[in-house]
């Protein structure tokens, strides 16, 4: 089989990455510029070389088979390691020092991924850096199809650990935002029971943050939050609760980032019961060397994250 797989080449990869992402042959071929015959003919060459289908056929598209998995997977690291190869070499052409890519949840990004930039910046000249805050589904699914340099994410059902690198880790602990002169702003904090009676802006159901909010609610003996808002951006929070009494908790990190900011109309408080997220860890996938300025991205990230 290993001497088989070195038959497959890069049209032959691009190939199964493009059908999979699209479900269709035809729409594939479109895509690639091919006949939809020489794309058949070309899948065709992928099952005759590794032995077994890639792809299972069903009325309304195309689905990976087990063997097709691997190949979608191996797929998406080798054209993402070109593409970023080809970012590379264009920034150094261009007077930079390299490219980095990370992604990160929100209080990350804010806590150690924007520190960590900034040194990079006053030590390397010009690097080109890509931040993305997304949930840690999304961050996880990028990292293990070479989207990403590292990730500051928990790590998700359905990842395989044995390919990651898992490194130092923080808990996140969650504040309430409000408009000024909210009436839960001053005095004790308010417990769980008192603020069921607000609005909540809040993310969607199986995010971090909501599964946060309806443990600690349970663990109170009390129903989850029933009047709520789901949404993620922080600008539609800020926006929702300058005009109401609706409150929004967000992670520690992200509410000292709105009180550093003096946000008008905006404070913040914790409730008497804590809510806490799992601990998000610096991660990177074992078998993919960094370029040295994602090295260094990463040491500095680290260093914050011992800190």
């Amino acid at each position: 089989m290993r001497s088989a797989i070195t038959r497959l080449q890069l049209r032959h990869f691009q190939l199964i990455r493009t059908i999979n992402d699209l479900g269709q042959l035809s729409l594939a071929a479109e895509r690639l510029a091919m006949t939809q015959p020489a794309a058949s003919r070309a899948l065709s060459e992928v099952e005759r070389i590794v032995g077994a289908p890639v792809f299972l056929r069903h009325p309304k598209g195309m689905t990976a088979s087990p063997v097709g998995e691997v190949l979608v997977r191996h797929a998406g690291l080798l054209l993402s390691g070109l593409d970023q190869a080809a970012d590379e070499l264009e920034a150094f052409r261009s007077g930079a020092t390299g490219v980095v890519r990370v992604g990160a949840v929100t209080g990350a990004s804010v806590a150690f991924v924007v520190p960590a930039i900034r040194r990079l910046k006053q030590e390397s000249g010009n690097p080109e850096v890509r931040v993305d805050v997304a949930p840690s589904v999304d961050l996880m699914q990028g990292l293990m199809q070479g989207e990403y340099d590292f990730v500051l994410s928990r790590v998700t059902p359905g990842i395989d650990a044995t390919q990651l690198q898992v490194l130092r880790g923080r808990p996140e602990h969650m504040e309430f935002l409000v408009r000024a002169g909210h009436p839960l702003a001053s005095g004790p904090r308010p417990s769980l029971k008192q603020l069921s009676d607000y609005t909540w802006v809040v993310q969607a159901p199986g995010m971090p943050i909501r599964e946060a909010v309806d443990r600690a609610h349970l663990a109170a003996g009390l129903p989850p939050p029933q009047d709520v808002v789901n949404s993620a951006s922080l600008l539609v929070v800020l926006a929702f609760i300058a005009e109401s009494d609706a409150i929004s908790p967000a992670a520690r990190e992200v509410a000292d980032l709105v009180r550093s900011m003096r946000a008008d109309g905006v404070t913040t408080f914790f409730s008497h019961e804590p809510i806490t997220l799992p601990p998000y860890h610096l991660i990177r996938m074992k078998s993919r060397p960094l370029s040295p300025i994602a090295q260094r991205l990463l040491e500095l990230v680290l260093e914050g994250l011992s800190a």
